[in-house]
């Protein structure tokens, strides 16, 4: 899987929660603390699984 469609993949999941965080009535200031927290694993899991291995 490529790194551009696990990134859109997790931007759609990303979206979907801080929806949901707005509409329960999360404070501004956690939703987006909490969403740099998310993005910052979701880029971090995507590296990890988009890279190719090392031959060896």
């Amino acid at each position: 899987m490529s790194f551009a469609l696990y990134m859109i993949g997790f931007i759609l999941f990303l979206s979907g929660v801080i929806w949901g965080a707005v509409v329960a009535g999360v404070p501004h200031l956690y939703i987006g603390i909490g969403s740099l927290i998310v993005l910052g694993i979701g880029i971090f899991s995507a590296v990890g699984r988009t890279r190719s291995k090392d031959p060896s």
